[in-house]
């Protein structure tokens, strides 16, 4: 019978910036989500192969305000701790890089919540974590940037003394560590035979991320960096699967056995110019290593190398699979399940409802998807390269300033809209928009598809690496039809415009006129093909 092994990555599809913790038999990873509304993504498995999505904890605006974020702001590298039954989530909500990092904790007593008013700490710099040391006594980790060096802002990684008990920073903030290869970030500090060791991000997150370890006798350093590191990255294999690997976090088995989860993006290639550029589709995932500890006490990658490995080897763990969610969600329930997320706010019920119209979604045209303050748009993460997803949608504008339908989204600055809107002419059409570095513009000639004046519609979109074709039909259980020719879909990449978060798959409606025209969902499918 063969070993039972690990699938990278284990969390598909944007989910960067791993912070791993086992509690008992219960192993949860927290990672960032950045202007995504609830925040903080948090898993949970019993063997470290299968892993469900468990909870966002940041569900309140007094934990997460995020009105007006820019894209890719808000929330960076949350890290998840334990400390006399219970558990701390310490998050960074960026405003601005270099002067405006605002550093948070909060609570609770289960991993499900409730979780308390944030504590607001400082807002040095980013990725903040908390080490509690075997004395009782708990630490602030913290990358640091540089307001007097805006060419060269990593100013290294500091350390501050937080008392839980009166939830307060208290004594000096001290630098215990500067850079080893550079752009020195994600620290996390472990204690073990008598060092610290301190395992830090370096080389930034694009291709030559890297993941590097320092230790030292004493907690406030100095910190000697591992004279053979890094410890894992693929900045050198251009063609390897798994790329732009760093940012680790350890975590151990009951038995002592060693993991650590980083992020890795996988790039397709696209020959443009002459040139092969990579570009990553699912933007930056999360993966698993097993580690070892040697004879003269740094880490290594088990079985030896720095690559990062698309199948690794599982713990000797009891397996523990959860139910595979559906792939299509009928809007017949009470609440909207946990995949969803919405920009910067949470929903109400002024914009978004499941009461008034049984067994549909409701959204009333707000903003547009340019907007930092009020799309009416819920989306769901896109994770798997060969991705088909379809809605039927009931909405007959008055104008056209009035659209809905699908998106396939990155951010504001880059995605598609596929949605019906009314001509100058006053015929209903089907539109085709696309926002990218290029700007805006219309994909579909003649001001778009002419559709009947009244009645559903399906609307659709193909993902294929990337590519991407939008789709139609004028019944509801009519054949799909193609909405022109398929478009380029790495505009819906970090690589596009140098961001750090993922494609998502939605549903919006948008009203520039004011009137808040409403449009009906009955279904949405979300499903890999």
């Amino acid at each position: 019978m063969p070993s039972p092994t690990i699938a990278n990555p284990i969390l598909p599809g944007f989910n960067p910036d791993p912070s791993i913790l086992r509690v008992g038999d219960d192993y949860y990873i927290a990672t960032s989500t950045f202007e995504w509304f609830p925040g903080v993504q948090i898993h949970h498995s019993k063997d470290l192969v299968h892993w469900r999505l468990l909870t966002r904890p940041l569900d309140r605006v007094s934990q997460l305000p995020l009105r007006g974020v820019a894209a890719s702001d808000g929330v960076w590298a949350p890290c998840l701790s334990h400390k006399d039954g219970s558990f701390y989530l310490v998050y960074t909500i960026v405003h601005a890089i270099i002067k405006d990092q605002h550093n948070f904790v909060v609570t609770a007593p289960d991993i499900t919540g409730p979780w308390s008013e944030p504590v607001y700490l400082n807002a040095l710099g980013f990725d903040p974590s908390l080490f509690h040391d075997d004395d009782g006594r708990s630490y602030l980790v913290q990358m640091a940037l540089d307001p007097h060096r805006p060419q060269d802002f990593f100013k290294g990684i500091y350390l501050t003394e937080y008392d839980t008990a009166r939830r307060r920073l208290v004594g000096e903030t001290k630098r215990i560590f500067t850079k080893h290869i550079g752009a020195t970030e994600g620290p996390h500090i472990y204690k073990r035979d008598g060092y610290y060791y301190l395992l830090v991000a370096e080389g930034g997150t694009a291709y030559d991320h890297v993941a590097t370890m320092a230790r030292s006798r004493d907690l406030w350093g100095p910190y000697e960096p591992d004279p053979r590191s890094p410890l894992l990255t693929s900045r050198d294999r251009f063609d390897w699967p798994l790329q732009r690997a760093g940012h680790g976090c350890l975590v151990e088995t009951p038995a002592g056995e060693a993991y650590m989860a980083y992020l890795c993006s996988r790039p397709v290639r696209v020959e443009a110019d002459g040139r092969t550029k990579r570009y990553s589709p699912l933007g930056r995932e999360t993966a698993i290593i097993p580690v070892e500890w040697t004879e003269d006490g740094w880490l290594r990658v088990k079985g030896g190398g720095t690559l990062p490995l698309e199948t690794v080897p599982a713990p000797a763990l009891p397996p523990h699979p959860f139910p595979l969610p559906d792939s299509t969600e009928r809007f017949d329930q009470p609440a909207l399940s946990l995949a969803w997320q919405t920009l910067r706010q949470p929903h109400d019920p002024s914009w978004l409802t499941l009461r008034e119209r049984s067994g549909w979604l409701r959204l009333y045209g707000r903003e547009s998807l340019m907007s930092r303050f009020d799309p009416s748009l819920i989306a769901r993460r896109i994770e798997a390269f060969d991705t088909f997803v379809e809605t039927l949608v009931d909405y007959t504008p008055d104008s056209p300033w009035q659209m809905a339908g699908l998106t396939a989204f990155y951010s504001g600055r880059n995605h598609y809209l596929f949605a019906i809107s009314r001509a100058d002419d006053g015929t209903r059409r089907l539109i085709l928009f696309k926002r990218s570095s290029g700007g805006e513009e219309q994909l579909l000639p003649e001001d778009g598809i002419r559709v009947p004046e009244r009645g559903e519609m399906r609307l659709a979109f193909q993902l294929r690496g990337p590519r991407i074709q939008f789709l139609y039909s004028t019944e509801p259980t009519g054949p799909l039809l193609p909405a022109g020719a398929d478009q380029d879909a790495t505009i819906l990449t970090d690589e596009h415009l140098g961001s750090f978060t993922g494609a998502f798959a939605g549903l919006v409606a948008i009203d520039l006129s004011g009137k808040r025209k409403a449009a009906d969902f009955r279904y949405f499918t979300c499903r890999r093909e």
